[in-house]
């Protein structure tokens, strides 16, 4: 995005071994012995020059405008002229005509469905630009991914699957190093960590706040260090360079067929010669650069959105500027093709001391009154199908290893591929067109139509005790946010099966769509549980497009489902029994439990009164209405699917005409509220749970009024937060906010609101330092939130807006479904405790995020015709005692199959430094306890992005200004492979990558 600024494996072509024995030789990232690709690969700088790094280079959004298709054929022109199948053939060809040009290419999506299109004289000549470091891979994730409403954990699956198309296709010459992060709409501390710890010498990025920039420019501190991990110290530290023009050329100076630029006229006998005139402009502009930066060196990135169609045209000018720029009497500078890693590694060599940075670059402003915060919130319903579907990916993943499933499953690769594919910057963050949004829609729900059929197969072979089963399948049940499930509706038996994909126990409440009054649940031991029959709202029964026959929900608890295994329950419904049907309960106004009270005011506002803590909370709706302008000037912005901003800022109260019904049971108390004809909520409060839960739904945002509106729950307690906050980065370390701030410079805010709004990917709070309390909320799906008052979180659910925002994508953020305007249903998690006891208030903090990000997954199985002896005589129905849980502080991050006879493996310590007392300790652990189904023969391990073993690593070494060196600990001590195979330590907020060798 420019704004205004099914295949199988391929054969393995390099570097991949099986052997028995040493585990050194499960696989080998090797070099082929012509190769001089990465530093060894970079053009001799001159030492009393200014270097011009010339960077050839596209940007390919794999989708906006057009789908990933469209873009990569080609088609849909008057939409937008690009071709990415074009950009890549008629590149190769140009950079085969001479040895000194260079190209750099990043998305490994496009890169991948052009590699399979091409002949093995192609292939061999792609391979040797790749070993010469003529053509080098840039990143390497499935796509340019976002940093601001992405999940770690779909971030690292998609840069491990697009380093291993690489690995596998090209060889380690194709093993990225530099982090290019040139589009996405600000940057997140995590990001930066991540890409440290895959092992990522530096990264360049392209947007920072205007303010940030200009100051980092006037003082030359827009080269530095981010320290991006207070708990990882070193490992996560990454060099990073801020691009001076984005990542556009020189004005004047794009030679494309998409561009109107002059091209180089050399002719002496032209009375069009340009070349004087073209040089002296390309000289002011270096030079105004270079001024800017601290070395010899500058960068200048030729290219731009899906440039390099026709590739002739950018090689030929460039050979020109290099020719005659070169040539001039008495040049001071020195031009030549590059790439990033060569001038990173220019820069290296200068061996300067550099500045630092802690925090992170949240929000992004492009100008006074453009603040891109509302891509927190665009599109809510499609950022919890990609929520929802990196919940069953990993379920996938781990069900294909416990199954024994084929590691090269072309439905699993397909999926991983989707889901890589909605991390895009403009697909996750909403920020495409809609019938763009609809294609990734498409493609996501085919792979989990796909993993449906994998998880079913793998589940009759998990769980059967005999080699002949009755005919029995597994469905899932995607709908569940609507209470709709055919399944549960249809059959007045069936067997519950619940996955979890989590390292420890996991206890949880099931709730599944009935029409029934009154059922027999029976779990692994043939014992009756506890049950509960709940209506289901009006308002949800009414969803737009909702087809279910289901009026009521099936309420019962789940008890320790075990680590990596399940639970199954068997339900029958009970024909002429007694009714369990909740009726509403008239004569209560609250519901409550030994830790709240809740209730509703008669202006529709919900009160929780803390019985254990002096904690006070009112949560309520409101709504900003959304400014509207030509975008000619920058205070007529309208308010988009990028950017948030509110027509004024003062918020607008929701006029509260609905009503609210109370039902309790043995085992959940709910509140049903609708505030208008728009928005509603559900509360619960379950016997075993802490949290308290809102279910809220939201829409059709009404517009007949033509003002678009972007709502808001505001959550407003008693606390004295002194104006701080605490949000997320990416699902993981928390990272502190303060209103009105800047920790890198004294800012300006003409929008007072969207300038606070930060990305909240799975949890924000706000802590009374005084008092010792802490208050949490934590959210199903990236919003932005953001604390405008002491003691008050405020989360946006979803936004409706007639005008576009003028930043590319060409129309107003008006989602619609079933012929009206979109329904989306969500939940928060409201907790709230003591600070004093640190270990347990945020063990349940994360316990909870999880449980949102991860939570069992539910299969059902039609049972007409077995009764419950009969299924438990073909079925077990635990998994209980095969694996014993991880301690509280450690997760299984991945568990899938890789190559043959191995399985990729990742352990993560889910505390940072100081957050508790004894879960911020190290951990050890042994991997065979968290493998009991195999013999494991070795075990290795690799960087974060499983492409290259920990002790080959060595990253480059920078210096702050600080004097602390730049501390690495893979490079002091690269060597961790466990010192007796299988047992190892995680320290506070590790990722430890393995590659594990196992037999059945």
């Amino acid at each position: 995005m420019s704004g205004i600024t099914v295949p199988l494996l391929l054969p393995l072509l390099f570097g991949y071994f099986l052997t028995s024995g040493n585990c050194a030789h499960i696989q080998t990232f090797t070099r082929s012995l012509e190769s001089t690709c990465g530093y060894a690969a970079c053009p001799t700088i001159s030492k009393d020059k200014l270097n011009i790094h010339l960077v050839p280079h596209t940007h390919d959004d794999v989708g906006w405008l057009k789908t990933v298709d469209q873009y990569y054929f080609g088609s849909q022109s008057l939409i937008q002229k690009a071709g990415v199948q074009y950009i890549l053939d008629t590149v190769i060809e140009e950079l085969l005509k001479d040895p000194q040009r260079r190209f750099i290419y990043v998305e490994t999506a496009f890169l991948w469905k052009w590699w399979l299109r091409q002949n093995d004289e192609v292939r061999q000549n792609v391979k040797t630009l790749i070993n010469e470091g003529r053509l080098e891979i840039i990143s390497g994730g499935w796509s340019m991914n976002d940093e601001g409403s992405t999940h770690y954990h779909s971030v690292i699956d998609q840069f491990t699957w697009g380093f291993r198309r690489l690995n596998d296709t090209f060889g380690t010459c194709a093993r990225p190093h530099i982090g290019w992060q040139i589009d996405p709409f600000g940057h997140s501390r995590e990001q930066a960590s991540m890409f440290a710890q895959m092992g990522f010498d530096g990264m360049f990025i392209g947007r920072l706040d205007y303010q940030d920039k200009l100051k980092r420019l006037s003082e030359k501190s827009a080269e530095f260090i981010w320290k991006a991990s207070p708990s990882l110290g070193g490992k996560a530290d990454l060099f990073t360079g801020v691009l001076f023009n984005n990542y556009s050329p020189p004005p004047g100076f794009c030679f494309d067929v998409l561009c109107a630029d002059e091209p180089l006229i050399d002719d002496p006998d032209s009375p069009d010669n340009n070349i004087a005139k073209r040089i002296d402009s390309f000289l002011n502009f270096t030079g105004e650069q270079a001024r800017h930066y601290r070395t010899n060196n500058a960068i200048l990135t030729m290219g731009g959105d899906f440039t390099y169609q026709h590739a002739q045209m950018w090689f030929k000018n460039l050979d020109s500027l290099i020719r005659y720029t070169n040539a001039r009497n008495g040049s001071t500078v020195n031009v030549f093709y590059s790439t990033p890693s060569c001038y990173l590694k220019a820069l290296h060599d200068a061996n300067l001391k550099w500045p630092t940075k802690t925090d992170d670059f949240f929000p992004y402003a492009s100008d006074p009154h453009a603040y891109w915060t509302g891509y927190f919130t665009s599109r809510p319903t499609l950022k919890f199908f990609e929520r929802m579907g990196n919940n069953l990916l990993q379920v996938c993943k781990q069900l294909s290893v416990l199954a024994h499933l084929d590691s090269k499953d072309e439905h699993l690769s397909h999926f991983r591929e989707a889901m890589g594919m909605m991390q895009h910057h403009d697909a996750i963050t909403g920020t495409e067109k809609q019938k763009v949004a609809s294609d990734y829609a498409r493609i996501l729900y085919a792979s989990v139509h796909q993993a449906e059929h994998l998880n079913s197969d793998a589940l009759r072979k998990i769980l059967a005790k005999e080699p002949e089963q009755p005919p029995v399948k597994f469905y899932s049940c995607l709908q569940l946010n609507i209470s709709s499930c055919k399944p549960t509706e249809e059959n007045k038996q069936f067997v519950v099966t619940l996955y979890n994909s989590q390292s420890r126990l996991v206890s949880t409440y099931v709730r599944l769509p009935v029409q029934g009054n009154s059922y027999s649940v029976k779990n692994s031991t043939g014992t009756e549980i506890t049950s509960q029959i709940v209506p289901i709202p009006e308002t949800v029964l009414n969803i737009p497009g909702r087809k279910s026959t289901a009026t009521k929900e099936l309420v019962f608890y789940a008890d320790e489902i075990p680590p990596l295994g399940y639970l199954s329950f068997y339900v029958t419904e009970k024909v002429n029994h007694q009714n369990d049907y909740i009726n509403e309960v008239q004569s209560d106004t609250s519901i409550g439990n030994s830790l709240y009270d809740v209730s509703v005011t008669s202006t529709g506002e919900i009160q929780i009164q803390w019985k254990n803590e002096k904690m006070k909370l009112v949560q309520s709706y409101h709504y900003y209405e959304g400014a509207e302008g030509n975008n000619k000037i920058f205070a007529n912005r309208s308010s988009g699917a990028y950017i948030f901003r509110p027509k004024k800022p003062e918020i607008n109260n929701l006029t509260y005409s609905g009503s609210f019904k109370i039902y309790k049971g043995p085992l959940v108390q709910e509140i049903h509220q609708t505030i208008n004809d728009w928005v509603s909520q559900v509360l619960r409060i379950y016997n075993m749970g802490k949290q308290i839960e809102f279910h809220w739904l939201v829409g059709p945002i009404p517009v007949g009024d033509k003002i678009g509106k972007e709502l808001v729950s505001r959550y407003s307690s008693n606390l004295k937060s002194e104006g701080t906050f605490y949000t997320d980065s990416n699902g993981r370390e928390m990272i502190k906010r303060l209103r009105n701030y800047r920790p890198t410079w004294q800012v300006k805010l003409a929008e007072p609101v969207s300038g606070n709004y930060y990305p909240v990917t799975s949890k924000i709070y706000l802590e009374d330092p005084k008092q010792g309390l802490r208050l949490n909320v934590l959210n199903d799906r990236a919003q932005g939130g953001t604390s405008m008052q002491d003691g008050e979180l405020e989360l946006m659910l979803h936004r409706r807006l007639l005008s576009d925002d003028a930043f590319g994508v060409g129309e107003a953020l008006n989602e619609e479904a079933f012929g009206k305007g979109l329904v989306a249903r969500g939940t928060h998690y409201i907790f709230g405790a003591s600070t004093t006891d640190k270990d347990n208030l945020v063990l349940e903090e994360k316990t909870l995020a999880l449980k949102l990000a991860l939570q069992p997954w539910t299969f059902v199985s039609p049972a007409v015709n077995l009764t419950y002896d009969e299924w438990k005589k073909f079925y077990k129905m635990t998994s209980a005692g095969e694996v014993k849980a991880l301690p509280p502080n450690v997760h299984i991050l991945t568990l899938e199959p890789w190559k043959e006879g191995t399985i990729l493996l990742r352990l993560e310590h889910l505390f940072e430094v100081n957050e508790a007392q004894q879960l911020s300790q190290p951990v050890t652990l042994n991997i065979t306890d968290i493998l009991p189904w195999f013999t494991v023969t070795s075990v290795h391990e690799t960087t974060l992005g499983a492409n290259q073993w920990l002790e080959d690593e060595q990253r480059l070494k920078w210096e702050s200004e600080a004097n602390d060196a730049y501390r690495n600990d893979l490079n002091t001590n690269p060597q961790r492979v466990p010192e007796d195979g299988t047992t190892i330590t995680l320290k506070p907020m590790e990722i430890r990558t393995f590659i594990v060798e196992i037999k059945q």
